[in-house]
């Protein structure tokens, strides 16, 4: 279910158990800024998932809260896993859901990197 992107952070959530390891996941990339893993359910060939280490909510949130580190370490590390993943070429695709309208199902900051296909047009008409 979608959520509600201005909530407080909620240290329940699943990607907040990841990054505590309650949960295991199939690390890519892990630095002092972010931890890139695996898709568990992935939509397209290669699909993985980018979360700050940070409890932020949305990008709103982060972009809003993050000190200058946090933000460059993790957009650095975004450009990291899809160049260490080869998806440079011929490309690949990043999406962050925020809010109910955005379809946002964790209430953490993720982006989600698909490639490994040709990935169609950015929305349904």
């Amino acid at each position: 279910m979608p959520i509600d992107a201005t909530q407080p952070y909620d240290d329940q959530n699943i990607f907040a158990k990841i990054l505590r390891g309650d949960i295991p996941n199939s690390t890519v990339y892990e630095d002092a800024f972010a931890l890139a893993f695996h898709d568990i359910n992935p939509q397209a060939p290669h699909h993985i998932l980018v979360i700050p280490k940070g409890a932020y909510v949305s990008w709103d949130d982060f972009s809003a809260r993050a000190d200058d580190a946090e933000i460059a370490g993790f957009v650095r590390a975004v450009g990291n896993v899809a160049r260490e993943a080869g998806m440079v070429a011929p490309g690949y695709r990043l999406l962050a859901n925020i809010g109910q309208d955005g379809h946002q199902e964790v209430p953490h900051l993720h982006v989600h990197i698909f490639a490994g296909r040709p990935l169609g047009p950015m929305l349904a008409r």
